[in-house]
């Protein structure tokens, strides 16, 4: 799919960040993006830089991922959907996890568990009609290698990626693939919402080769956008946290001793 055109790239999480950047590289190589999330100012303003690369190129539908109801009225505007992009999500790394409020744990795991579960359920139904698509499915390297105060979190990104691993055996015999992206830090504004004391970012930008560990979201977006139609299975970056992640399954214990002394910069 290095070429775009006639296809639609259906994107959660769609007003920031990955995948807002996602959506516009799509415009770009000719796709038509249909764009949703919670902040439809946000949402618009993606919009209309599409439409500025592209006229008529972006859709935009207000969506509460929690809401089943509301997505389920949204879908029903979907016809045909190449590309499902499940990229809202959000994530709290201020607080160990015995001091957060249960309530917001269950947030953070009805968006960014169940609520891509949801979605997924809904437009795999869809390509399986069609014989065809991709779900690309946004994880992290936190649910490769967990680390203080992002406990919770860790285990929303571990529940992902096993999830995707599942689908994609199940969807392969209709020709729909699963691809899960498994980033690092990202340079976006979900550490706003993460670490509003902005701790974590100050000492990332000063560990040693932080230019590699700190992904800037269009480099991301196009590797993610390289991969559509493809039998990727996972997207795991920077590269040397992905080797870090292997390590880490063989030598667990030496890897909570190298992610508590170094990992943990929150």
């Amino acid at each position: 799919m290095k070429d775009l055109m006639n296809k639609t790239v259906v994107i959660t999480g769609a007003s920031s960040g990955i995948g807002r950047a996602v959506a516009i590289q799509s415009v770009q190589r000719g796709a038509k993006v249909i764009l949703l999330a919670r902040n439809l100012d946000k949402l618009n303003e993606v919009k209309d830089i599409c439409n500025q690369i592209w006229a008529n190129s972006a859709t935009v539908y207000q969506l509460d991922i929690q809401d089943t109801d509301n997505l389920d009225e949204v879908v029903t505007n979907i016809d045909q959907v190449d590309v499902l992009l499940n990229a809202a999500g959000f994530g709290d790394f201020s607080k160990n996890y015995v001091d957060t409020d249960f309530a917001d744990i269950k947030d953070v795991f009805n968006t960014n568990v169940l609520g891509l579960m949801y979605m997924s359920r809904v437009i795999a139904s869809k390509m399986i009609e069609q014989g065809f698509g991709h779900i690309i499915n946004i994880g992290s390297m936190a649910g490769k290698i967990p680390t203080a105060k992002a406990t919770a979190y860790a285990a929303t990104k571990a529940a992902v990626i096993a999830f995707s691993d599942g689908l994609r055996l199940e969807l392969k015999p209709f020709n729909v693939q699963v691809t899960s992206v498994n980033p690092g830090p990202v340079d976006t504004n979900f550490f706003g919402m993460a670490d509003p004391s902005g701790n974590y970012i100050t000492n990332l930008q000063k560990m040693p080769m932080s230019d590699m560990l700190f992904l800037k979201p269009d480099q991301l977006a196009l590797e993610i956008v390289n991969a559509f139609g493809t039998h990727k299975r996972e997207i795991n970056r920077p590269r040397i946290m992905a080797v870090a992640s292997v390590l880490y399954k063989v030598a667990p214990e030496i890897g909570d001793y190298l992610t508590d002394k170094f990992g943990d910069i929150k």
